[in-house]
């Protein structure tokens, strides 16, 4: 995957390491969806299939299709927080389809999960932002070296988005503030 100068390297095992990231990130918060709607396997769906090519698995129609599975269930369900959740249940399911686009807007696939499940833990808290922190700081820790590498690849994170864009600026930050002995 390499080219001119609007591209960065991505290797298959990068793609991996991201997806694991993003599965770990909204798996915390799967509980969050399923109290809400107990009878929808979707967003569970989106993050095993993020998993499973984290694992080794093929990049395929099961990623996509899960991902905008999980995107519908957000759709049906009933509070503000069941949705974010199955919105990191979509992104991490997303992950896997990270581009080698030196935008800043691609951040949102590495840090996009993250960033919603924070948010949902954050609205099942009354709204406290404090929770929210909490959390990302909880991802930063899980964050793997090849994770923050290949974030650092990319332009920082862009301006916008609401709470959420805020999140993934914060965790941007956290990550790429790192010093990763290699």
């Amino acid at each position: 995957m390499t080219g001119d100068t609007s591209e960065i390297v991505l290797s298959k095992q990068d793609l991996r390491e991201v997806a694991a990231f993003a599965a770990a990130c909204a798996e915390v918060v799967l509980e969050i969806f399923e109290a809400d709607q107990p009878d929808d396997p979707r967003p569970r769906e989106a993050i095993g299939a993020a998993w499973e090519f984290a694992r080794g698995g093929e990049r395929g129609k099961s990623l996509r299709d899960t991902a905008s599975a999980a995107l519908k269930a957000a759709k049906s369900a009933d509070t503000a927080a069941a949705r974010e959740a199955a919105w990191a249940a979509m992104s991490a399911a997303g992950s896997a389809y990270l581009h080698p686009l030196a935008k800043a807007t691609q951040v949102k696939h590495i840090l996009g999960a993250g960033a919603y499940a924070a948010r949902a833990a954050e609205l099942v808290a009354g709204d406290d932002r404090s929770v929210g922190v909490k959390y990302l700081e909880q991802a930063v820790l899980s964050a793997t070296p090849v994770v923050v590498d290949v974030l650092k690849r990319f332009p920082t994170a862009p301006s916008g988005g609401g709470r959420v864009g805020e999140l993934i600026r914060m965790l941007d930050f956290d990550l790429r503030s790192l010093t990763i002995a290699e």
